[in-house]
């Protein structure tokens, strides 16, 4: 039995009718995962998914805090069944979502109606009433981040508190102009979305909590490397119209401000030696195109427009 395989017995049987399950019982599958183990699991007719996460990644999310919210995602429709989870570990188990495809950005631009369905989910999820732990506070989390890379071997891109200290008009105008917080995901990776070609599903509560509903457009938009006629279609299936001058203004800042706040998550990686891609190539990249996007003549414009 490989090291896997028991990690995983040892999370299943914590789920009520395993108990008693025994390694010759299951079929594992790899799922994808940046920081953590994600496994198909097949046994007894049934197909559920246990998660196990990442060494270091506790230095950073709240497990207690991602098992409420994952809880409150079910009940608001947009995410599947949770089975079991440990707030002390962040160990997880869901219920597996069949026929479903797992997004990408290829898989995007590719399978028609998907953005749409996308903004869809996201409005459902903002305005299901439902109550997240946490306030997502963009600006004091680059703070809690650079705080975590103080103590690591790793450095920061050429400029990178140069830029910061450029984001203050933004900042400013966040802070002067706020509008009602909501139940938001916060990191909508492609990968976070399954479509069953009806509906479109949402996972990974890691970093979740109340924030600017906004967010979530602008970073699923950067994360799904949408074009405009794409990003018009997620906003279209989101609002049922098209998005005010305000609003499209905060979804511009938002695809900027995702990637300043993205730059240092990937230096973590680089710093906790995670395999899972090259974190210094992602966190320079997504730096390099936070300033592309912050010094366009446009920028400026956006965030006047949200006054």
């Amino acid at each position: 039995m490989s090291d896997y395989s028991g990690k995983v017995l040892d999370v299943l049987r914590n789920v009520k009718g395993f108990a008693d399950v025994a390694p010759g019982e299951i079929h594992l599958t790899r799922l994808g995962g940046l920081t953590n183990l994600v496994h198909l699991v097949e046994l007894r007719g049934e197909k559920i998914v246990v998660r196990i996460p990442g060494a270091g990644t506790e230095s950073y999310i709240n497990r207690e805090v991602e098992v409420h919210n994952a809880a409150a995602a079910e009940r608001a429709g947009v995410a599947p069944q949770v089975l079991w989870a440990d707030a002390k570990s962040g160990a997880m188990v869901t219920r597996a979502l069949l026929k479903i495809e797992t997004m990408t950005p290829a898989v995007f631009k590719s399978r028609a109606g998907s953005a749409g369905r996308a903004g869809a989910a996201l409005a459902k999820l903002h305005h299901s009433g439902e109550k997240f732990k946490f306030r997502f506070e963009l600006f004091a989390m680059i703070d809690g981040y650079l705080k975590v890379l103080s103590g690591k071997d790793v450095a920061l891109p050429n400029g990178y508190h140069a830029v910061v200290a450029a984001a203050a008009p933004v900042r400013a105008a966040l802070e002067q102009n706020p509008v009602a917080l909501a139940p938001c995901h916060c990191d909508p990776l492609s990968e976070n979305f399954l479509d069953d070609g009806q509906k479109m599903w949402i996972v990974d509560w890691e970093y979740s909590g109340m924030n600017d509903p906004h967010w979530d457009l602008g970073d699923l938009s950067v994360e799904a490397e949408m074009d405009d006629a794409q990003e018009a279609e997620l906003l279209q299936g989101y609002f049922g119209r098209a998005p005010t001058a305000a609003e499209k203004g905060r979804v511009v800042i938002y695809k900027a401000m995702c990637d300043l706040l993205w730059t240092l998550w990937g230096l973590i990686q680089l710093a906790d030696n995670n395999p899972a891609m090259d974190f210094r190539a992602y966190a320079e990249g997504r730096f390099a195109r936070c300033k592309a996007l912050m010094i366009e003549a446009a920028f400026a414009g956006h965030v006047a427009a949200i006054g």
